[in-house]
């Protein structure tokens, strides 16, 4: 049974997280100058030690740091660049939570049960701090993450309305254009429209986004364009939805100026907290379910995740990703007020007729 103990692995992730809690506790404590955080994180760094005090000797002589294959690795690959405080203290507390997780399943091998509570009770403590930190960050008048001072405010048009949030797809249209699409979905009331197109050239989505714009103030709707900031200036769009890949909101908000509504989809906590330090206007919250409508999407983050963006952030968000008539409900039960729908609507016969019922679903849980 002995052999069958990781304990080099405990060694390397018992010192990863210790290491990574002390570099947030010497952050908050010298930089940021914010005695609560800094105690958390003094404190959870004193418990995952203590809790595995009784294993130091057999944890101390598996230890062979300089035959540990990670060492060799991290020599032949590219280090990600850290520009920012902030990069190392999101850095640090996912590195704290990965390492935890580790170790809460190796006392199960232990067969300590009580250990294994105790680690991922500390787990759960850190993910609490993770949004004590963002709090800290919003919370204060001047930010403290220095390093986003010199960001532009968020724009004028900062509100996301409450409602349906539309998004164009012609390829799950059933054959119809995206202006046809738009007409129906427009004239149903509903508040926003973003256009979404992967596959058509340029000049083909400047002349659809130049009617869409125009129809869209017709009916007093927002009008988004996703991905091209050439697009939306240039048709004079109300915003821009941006993804994690594409360029920093930094640098979108620099080129796009303070006028232009940013959104930015995120998928986890710290996407989320990075977000609104760097000044989205509204935040993607998702995909909450399968989803087939991008190539490219990531995996469902589950109703968790918003339940987290609705009690810990006070920023515009919409919830996206599978979201259909028939789970509708359990989104809105959960906090949505804005929510994306993509298939159910531009896919269905009856555009008008769907985006009544999934109106009246939306009336009773307003």
């Amino acid at each position: 049974m002995t052999n069958d103990i990781p304990w080099r692995m405990m060694d390397a992730n018992l010192n990863r997280v210790a290491e990574g809690l002390r570099v947030i506790e010497d952050i908050w404590r010298f930089q940021r100058e914010n005695g609560e955080i800094c105690a958390v994180a003094r404190s959870l760094r004193h418990r995952i030690r203590t809790a595995f005090s009784p294993y130091f000797q057999e944890l101390l002589a598996a230890r062979d740091s300089n035959n540990d294959l990670g060492l060799m690795i991290s020599r032949t690959q590219v280090v990600v660049e850290k520009k920012f405080t902030s990069d190392l203290v999101w850095a640090n507390l996912k590195r704290a939570e990965e390492g935890l997780r580790v170790l809460e399943e190796s006392a199960h091998l232990l067969a300590e049960r009580e250990l294994a509570k105790e680690t991922e009770s500390l787990r759960f403590a850190v993910y609490d701090l993770e949004t004590r930190i963002g709090q800290a960050i919003i919370a204060l008048e001047v930010n403290p993450m220095k390093e986003y001072s010199n960001l532009r405010p968020r724009s004028k048009v900062s509100n996301l309305p409450p409602g349906i949030y539309a998004l164009t797809s012609e390829i799950h249209s059933l054959g119809r254009s995206n202006i046809e699409v738009a007409g129906e979905i427009l004239a149903a009331g509903i508040p926003i429209l973003q256009y979404r197109e992967k596959g058509k050239k340029i000049r083909e989505m400047y002349e659809e986004c130049q009617i869409l714009r125009a129809l869209t103030q017709q009916h007093g709707a927002l009008f988004i364009i996703n991905d091209h900031l050439d697009l939306a200036l240039t048709v004079g769009a109300d915003g821009v939805h941006i993804g994690q890949d594409d360029l920093p909101l930094s640098k979108v908000r620099e080129l796009v100026g303070p006028d232009l509504m940013i959104g930015i989809s995120t998928h986890s906590p710290a996407q989320a907290w990075a977000a609104v330090s760097g000044g989205a206007d509204y935040i993607g919250v998702g995909p909450l379910f399968e989803t087939d409508t991008k190539i490219d999407v990531c995996h469902p983050v589950g109703l968790d995740y918003l339940d987290y963006i609705v009690k810990n952030l006070d920023i515009p968000f919409v919830a996206i990703g599978g979201i259909k008539e028939h789970n509708l409900e359990e989104v809105l039960k959960t906090g949505a007020r804005t929510v994306a729908l993509v298939t159910e609507i531009v896919g269905n016969p009856d555009i008008a007729g769907k985006i009544k019922r999934l109106q009246r679903i939306m009336e009773t849980q307003s």
